[in-house]
């Protein structure tokens, strides 16, 4: 590559105030930076982060644009993979956000890549602007009117995601590329934070505290202090050196067709410009400023044909509106499919399986598609059990856990137990009671 950039960087993660386990995992090394934070049954979650990360580690092995979205894909195959061999990892998925130093062009520069709602900022000229967009429900609901920044934050399916990695074996990844310029800083988070802290609080630390590691520092420690209702995970990367590209930048702009100042965004071409790679797919790039916003477009775009693509007049609009609808409303099934496969991994019942007491995983009767399944088989038996549980059991006692199971039972366990010492008991009074009265006569001596 043609530049020299100089990167220095810090992480924090923290459990919060009110979580039992970490499921946020971060990775920072020379030249690729991730958050994810995962979600899931038992240590699903935790789980799923860790391996998206150490996914990404090994996988990201060519520092391109490419590079970084085929170590996505990895990492998303990893999870998927973790969750369908095993059951008590089944449905099991992570947000994951991405900083790397990449080639574009023979040119250095930062690729930020992002699935789900964990985030992406740039802190450049004192200014805190938003680089990811948050694959949401109420962020889709934002992003078409109908709902207000204001309502998304309290709203109550705000922790629905759209998109996540691991459950589907294929998912869309947004990306974008950016100049990077000396003194820019780049923040990377799990919502533990933003949730905690506003964004101008966020920005006053970035600007005011110039260390990373004293700044992740102090943006958890703000986070836990205001709440800590989730886990919050923090990465800052400080630009040092740009090997020039800032100034190379600023020339190639001032020799442009104006002089006005701030991000311009380039008219499109009649042929969009698009880069192919391995699966047959595309990379569609649009320029924006100083950045270029990439999407990989799924298998399913090559019926399209090998020919370029157009995008001119007024079919371009109508086609996009369409796409858009299209789009929200996949958006919005895939959160409802998503949320019944979640819910239905996640509760377990105690019930009878014939006349053993048994545990159960799902809720009882299943859920649309997804029936119960047997978690495991317990001593006790159907005529055993006391009377006032009987018709609980049948209908199928539910609970939020494994674990809740097992110590109903337990305690149903107990209860039998007692009930058996207490009828010995009875019985043995019963029979001392009773017991019949001997008497011996004895005849005179003559």
């Amino acid at each position: 590559m043609a530049n020299s950039t100089a990167l220095r960087w810090a992480g924090a993660t923290d459990v919060g105030r009110v979580r039992s386990n970490n499921e946020d995992h971060y990775l920072a090394r020379s030249g690729l930076w991730v958050v994810a934070d995962g979600m899931g049954g038992h240590r699903g979650g935790e789980i799923a982060s860790e391996l998206a990360c150490e996914a990404m580690t090994n996988d990201f092995t060519q520092p391109t644009v490419v590079g970084l979205l085929d170590a996505i894909d990895a990492a998303n195959t990893a999870v998927h993979n973790a969750g369908s061999n095993d059951p008590d990892l089944s449905g099991m998925g992570t947000t994951v956000v991405a900083l790397a130093l990449v080639d574009e062009d023979n040119e250095e520069v930062l690729a930020v890549a992002n699935v789900g709602d964990s985030r992406a900022y740039r802190l450049t000229g004192g200014e805190l602007e938003q680089l990811t967009e948050d694959h949401s429900l109420v962020a889709d609901m934002v992003r078409e009117g109908s709902l207000s920044p204001e309502e998304a934050a309290t709203h109550p399916q705000r922790n629905i995601l759209t998109r996540v990695l691991g459950v589907y074996d294929e998912i869309p990844v947004d990306i974008v590329t950016i100049t990077p310029h000396h003194g820019d800083r780049y923040l990377l988070c799990s919502d533990g934070l933003f949730n905690e802290v506003p964004e101008d609080r966020i920005a006053a630390i970035l600007r005011g505290v110039p260390e990373p590691d004293d700044a992740v520092e102090e943006l958890v420690q703000l986070a836990v202090g205001n709440g800590g209702r989730d886990n919050v995970t923090v990465v800052v990367v400080d630009v040092v050196s740009d090997g020039g590209q800032a100034e190379s930048a600023s020339s190639a702009l001032g020799t442009g067709a104006g002089d006005s100042t701030g991000p311009t965004t380039a008219s499109s071409p009649a042929t969009d410009d698009l880069a192919p790679f391995s699966g047959g797919a595309y990379i569609d790039a649009d320029d924006d400023g100083d950045r270029r916003r990439y999407r990989r477009d799924s298998d399913e775009d090559d019926d399209l044909g090998d020919g370029p693509r157009h995008k001119v007049g007024h079919s371009r609009r109508v086609t996009w509106r369409v796409v858009l609808f299209l789009l929200l409303v996949l958006a919005v099934f895939g959160g409802a499919f998503a949320t019944i496969q979640w819910y239905a991994n996640s509760t377990y019942y105690v019930g009878f399986d014939g006349d053993d007491v048994a545990i159960f995983k799902g809720p009882p009767g299943g859920v649309l598609w997804i029936d119960p399944t047997l978690q495991e088989t317990t001593r006790l038996q159907r005529d055993e059990v006391p009377a006032d549980t009987v018709d609980a059991l049948v209908a199928g006692k539910q609970v939020a856990s494994l674990e809740e199971a097992e110590e109903y039972v337990r305690r149903l366990e107990e209860r039998v137990f007692q009930a058996r010492e207490e009828a010995d008991q009875q019985a043995t009074t019963t029979t001392t009671t009773t017991r019949p009265t001997t008497t011996t006569t004895r005849a005179a001596a003559p």
